[in-house]
């Protein structure tokens, strides 16, 4: 059993690493309907999140900016998990992985490949770096003028 665990720890490390390195969706967007800009100045991760919303769907997702791996990686699979979702399956995604990220591992929800991020909570000081990309992007979607923080 600690093998499995074990093995699933190094994939989840490998893919937030892949992520990393090779961000999906990493470009700002002219035509965006939503943004905001979001800053952790604890270890100055800074991203802007971009999104093209049309009649209640997310239809593109994109973000540029730089951080840490952990951000970075959080940034890339958030705008891959959220296009094509209806704007309260984004929220309800946002408010499920705060909590799976802060306190516990919501019953009944699959993150499917953000499941990869539920390691962050072992390492406390990490966690607003996880976090980061997910309270730029609610900003964007409330319409809010102020810079996300993780504080």
């Amino acid at each position: 059993m600690a093998d499995m665990q074990q093995d699933l720890r190094e994939l989840y490390q490998e893919v937030i690493f892949d992520h990393n390195r090779h961000p999906r969706n990493f470009h700002a967007m002219e035509d965006a309907s939503h943004a905001a800009d979001g800053y952790n100045p604890l270890c100055g991760d800074q991203l802007t999140v971009y999104l093209k919303v049309h009649n209640g769907i997310v239809e593109e997702a994109s973000f540029v900016g730089h951080g840490c791996a952990i951000s970075t990686a959080s940034a890339s699979l958030m705008t891959e998990a959220v296009k094509g979702k209806p704007l309260a399956e984004v929220e309800s995604l946002f408010q499920d992985m705060h909590a799976m990220l802060t306190q516990a591992h919501p019953e009944g929800r699959d993150f499917g490949k953000l499941e990869v991020l539920s390691g962050v909570r072992e390492f406390p000081a990490r966690v607003k770096c996880a976090t980061l990309a997910w309270h730029t992007l609610h900003n964007a979607l409330a319409g809010m003028r102020d810079t996300a923080h993780t504080e």
